[in-house]
């Protein structure tokens, strides 16, 4: 059964930019019939006033935040059938139980695009048009293992690419497995991939795989996607005549790509310094505002609300931010932690415990291509535009990904080497300071013995 596209959706969210994004996201998914709501509190005014066949809230809210708005509606008849979908910058895992728990339908988490909001409202209203995501059956052929791997389209996850061109020109030939890639639209169906098994490994942000590990998802670091490699931009509408850094970040919006991520993390401890109080709208008294959108929007949304005064984000968005002058450069990731990881290489623990051979040979290949990218700039900028950009969306070239590789502490792929007292900093500082995710034995997340092997004897 199809879900009617004359159903009245009531969307809540207090941020004016994220309000305009989902219309957008929704018009574009069919659904047009649209009231909004500025909290949780505005949220009960419309539900009254309107009667909405469906509610999608953010969490992060002030006067009434999202999961008070459900808690309300689960408790007032004639509102506790009213179906809630989540959307919300609260990735986590744990977060996503408390929705379910509190009697929401469905968790979107941000970043999002129309699909997922679809796909949401789908499950929802025609659960028996969703296709069911699962383990995969692996297909082995002549001794060879296919092994799936997913990525997004940024050039932190250039090693994969070109390890794909090095197997496909010849130059390498795999004994143990087959390669085949999948480009995701964004984190969440590479998390949701993970968690379920549909995907043997991916290319993913550390913490996301860190709080998919800390809710018993079976899963293992076996090498690093690369080190660096993340900038922030400030906001060209900043006046250093008129500004100090902290006057100018003060009750703005600051844009990230995802809470469980490095970017949230150094951005945090940036507008700390600044004697500032970071983080999402609710109950605790903040003075800047993290938004999680995605990547590719960030340099328009800047660019159009001054209200947002900047966003950190993975390369090549932030150089080709600051050479359109939409911004300017705030600071390198590299230079307040150099060698830092950043997104890492996560393998189902049954595909490790089945096919050593081929995770080892997989993780040696990526360490070796992860030199061959360091050692010609030019070639490692042409294979990208082809393999992160293949369609032309992005707008890549190989100029602009060229600049990018040069810069100096710019993104490194020649050292993916995962040392486990980097993911204790990340950890402890985003459990104890930020106050995200759980504490994880690292010992048992962080697989060191396929990239121990490969780079015995170097």
């Amino acid at each position: 059964m199809a879900v009617d596209p004359k159903i009245k959706i009531l969307i809540a969210d207090d941020s004016g930019t994220m309000r305009i994004m989902f219309k957008q996201m929704l018009n574009k998914a069919g659904f047009e019939n649209i009231v909004v709501a500025v909290d949780g509190s505005d949220g009960i005014k419309k539900v009254q006033e309107s009667q909405p066949d469906l509610i999608i809230s953010d969490w992060n809210m002030p006067r009434m935040d999202g999961l008070e708005f459900l808690l309300w509606l689960r408790k007032t008849p004639p509102y506790q059938e009213i179906p809630f979908i989540m959307a919300t910058a609260q990735a986590d895992k744990g977060q996503q139980i408390t929705i379910y728990e509190s009697g929401g339908n469905g968790h979107v988490p941000k970043p999002f695009d129309s699909n997922q909001i679809k796909d949401a409202i789908h499950k929802v209203f025609a659960p028996e048009t969703v296709v069911a995501s699962g383990p995969k059956k692996r297909n082995v052929v002549d001794g060879k293992v296919e092994l799936n791997v997913a990525h997004i389209q940024i050039t932190d996850h250039l090693a994969l690419g070109a390890l794909k061109h090095r197997i496909e020109t010849g130059e390498v030939i795999p004994r143990f497995f087959d390669l085949k890639t999948e480009r995701k639209p964004g984190w969440n169906p590479i998390q949701e991939g993970l968690e379920t098994g549909e995907l043997d490994c991916a290319f993913v942000l550390a913490p996301i795989a860190m709080d998919l590990f800390a809710y018993e998802s079976p899963i293992q670091l076996v090498l690093l996607a690369h080190k660096n490699g993340s900038t922030f931009v400030r906001s060209r509408h900043y006046d250093p005549r008129f500004d100090s850094l902290q006057s100018f970040y003060k009750y703005k919006v600051v844009d990230i790509p995802h809470k469980m991520s490095i970017h949230h993390m150094l951005a945090h401890q940036f507008l700390k310094e600044l004697g500032l109080k970071p983080g999402v709208p609710g109950k605790k008294a903040i003075n800047v505002r993290f938004e999680v959108v995605p990547p590719i929007k960030m340099p328009g949304i800047m660019k159009e609300n001054e209200d947002v005064a900047g966003f950190m984000v993975a390369e090549p968005i932030a150089t080709k931010a600051i050479a359109m002058e939409i911004g300017n450069l705030e600071f390198i990731s590299s230079t307040r932690w150099d060698k830092h990881p950043c997104c890492i290489v996560a393998m189902q623990k049954d595909f490790i415990d089945k096919y050593p051979d081929a995770v080892q040979e997989f993780v040696a290949l990526l360490i070796e291509t992860g030199q061959y990218i360091e050692q010609d700039k030019a070639r490692a900028a042409d294979i990208a535009v082809k393999f992160l950009d293949p369609d032309g969306q992005l707008g890549l070239n190989t100029k602009v990904l060229e600049k990018v590789f040069s810069q100096p502490m710019a993104i490194r792929m020649d050292d993916l080497f995962p040392v486990i007292e980097d993911f204790d900093i990340i950890q402890k500082y985003m459990h104890d300071v930020m106050e995200i995710g759980r504490l994880i034995e690292l010992e048992n997340f962080v697989n060191t013995t396929f990239a121990h092997k490969a780079l015995k004897g170097k």
